[in-house]
């Protein structure tokens, strides 16, 4: 891969490189001369106070929707700078309300680049842009979950323990499968999951024993 700006330093890794660059400026640079064959890379995010680069979370997130890339997966770093896995979109990656509403931005600045434009005309084309799911502080437990969760007190009980990380993970992978028959049996597997008090995510929260009667 090429480097187009000495601001910045790639580290092989052995499943994805670590790129750290100066700042917004030297990632769209880099992006530019390698979204089309990067797999991807964990990227560096400045902390404050730091000063090995200056890039927030949400310039790294709109130079990604900008050439058909997303951010995913955090990782802790260390007191100048924390990573995420950042990488080209799938063609069935799901979007978030809050991404279409930075594309509209990042459109009318003119920004978006042909790669980002065709992953987004991908998107509205399938129905995954109109399908784009809620942020976690608006998502609603689905009416077909609720009653199956209703229905076994101890799925019930881990439910109300759940954190807003959980719960949300909980939510939309159950949103995310159309095919009823299929969507049927994965709520019962994470009705399931909830009635032994395990969770999508570790968690340390679990309900308080009942005491006997």
């Amino acid at each position: 891969m090429s480097d187009p700006s000495s601001s910045l330093l790639l580290v092989p890794g052995a499943e994805l490189d670590e790129l750290i660059v100066a700042d917004a400026d030297a990632l769209r640079a880099w992006l530019a001369a390698n979204h089309t064959t990067s797999p991807g890379v964990w990227l560096a995010l400045g902390k404050k106070g730091g000063t090995v680069t200056t890039l927030t979370w949400q310039q790294a997130v709109d130079e990604a929707l900008c050439v058909g890339w997303i951010d995913g997966q955090a990782r802790k770093g260390d007191a100048a700078m924390s990573w995420i896995r950042y990488t080209p979109r799938s063609a069935r990656s799901a979007w978030s309300q809050r991404n279409v509403t930075h594309v509209a931005r990042l459109e009318a600045q003119g920004l978006m680049r042909p790669a980002g434009i065709a992953a987004v005309e991908a998107a509205k084309a399938d129905g995954r842009w109109a399908a784009a799911y809620a942020p976690p502080s608006e998502a609603e437990v689905p009416p077909d979950l609720a009653a199956a969760i209703a229905a076994e007190p101890q799925a019930q009980a881990m439910f109300d323990v759940l954190t807003k990380t959980n719960r949300f993970a909980l939510i939309y992978r159950v949103n995310a499968v159309k095919r009823a028959e299929t969507r049927s049996r994965k709520i019962g597997e994470f009705v399931a999951m909830l009635a032994r008090h395990e969770t999508i995510h570790p968690q340390k929260a679990r309900p308080e024993a009942t005491p006997p009667g």
